[in-house]
């Protein structure tokens, strides 16, 4: 990898790591011209769906964080496999979109969300990391997870 700022990442300690198996009848990234479109990413580790239910009920707000950002560092991990671990092509962060499976009176999924944000920001650093951004609040999510996130990249040819 010859990019400074992910290098600099991974040195500070931030582990990619193995990107999740996606289920059936779609891929993880679709590429148009020089953008990458990433399907949604829920927090699994090591094959195990995390972080199940409803925030503000089963799942605490640190807890969904936590699971935003797993779910963050596992797009990036497809992102990753699709580049062939070129992470140095990515260009921009365009936007992330995050969907909160949430109880009816939670109303903090912007918070929940900085938890996807500050992972892609700590690898790709401010210029390249720093994105505009979607939170939804609604449930339930596919499998019962906490979050799912989502996201538009653009890349160098």
């Amino acid at each position: 990898m010859n990019d400074k700022t992910t290098q600099a990442a991974l040195e500070k300690g931030t582990i990619i790591p193995a990107p999740p198996k996606t289920g059936d009848y779609h891929v993880p990234v679709v590429q148009t011209g020089n953008l990458l479109y990433h399907s949604g990413q829920t927090p699994i580790v090591d094959g195990v769906k995390r972080y199940l239910g409803r925030v503000g009920l089963e799942v605490t707000p640190e807890e969904a964080f936590e699971a935003a950002r797993i779910s963050a560092m596992n797009m990036i991990a497809q992102i990753s496999a699709y580049l062939n671990g070129e992470l140095d092509r990515v260009t921009r962060c365009v936007r992330i979109s995050g969907y909160v499976n949430s109880a009816p009176d939670f109303f903090d999924q912007a918070t929940v969300l900085h938890g996807a944000s500050r992972a892609v920001l700590n690898v790709f650093g401010e210029e390249r990391g720093m994105h505009a951004r979607c939170a939804f609040g609604m449930s339930p999510l596919p499998f019962n997870v906490s979050v799912i996130i989502d996201g538009i990249w653009e890349v160098r040819q």
